[in-house]
């Protein structure tokens, strides 16, 4: 049903953090921003799968309060949905706390919304899909 779509890393320093993915081999994809998230994203291929950077435009970000509290690191799976709608309601009848229960646009135009970490044992899941969402 799922397919790992990506990992996302909260970092305070996209282009420092790009110095050490590319000894790595790593090379930077897509760039942009997430303005209703405040923050600047970059997306790294990896196999079939990809690394998402999320680097916070302003201290009110999300993550900039994530980076607060926790430091640099893990921030969240994202998982490959056919249908997010239908997947969100699924996981609501068995139970599961969402952040989101209708899907909003994230980076890229991909539909999103995030399973709280309360439901998924304190890691925060995003779940992806692509355009057009039902």
């Amino acid at each position: 049903m799922f397919k790992l779509d990506h990992i996302g890393i909260a970092v305070k320093d996209i282009d420092a953090t790009l110095k050490t993915l590319r000894l790595l081999g790593l090379t930077p994809g897509e760039r942009g921003t997430v303005a209703q998230f405040s923050v600047a994203v970059c997306m790294l291929s990896l196999g079939n799968a990809k690394i998402e950077l999320l680097q916070p435009t302003s201290p009110e970000s999300p993550i900039a309060k994530f980076i607060e509290r926790r430091g640099e690191g893990l921030h969240h799976i994202a998982l490959k949905v056919p249908n997010i709608s239908e997947t969100l309601a699924q996981l609501k009848a068995q139970g599961f706390q969402l952040i989101d229960e209708t899907p909003r646009v994230g980076f890229g135009g991909h539909f999103v919304a995030f399973i709280h970490p309360k439901s998924t044992h304190s890691v925060l899941i995003e779940l992806v899909q692509e355009p057009p969402c039902p």
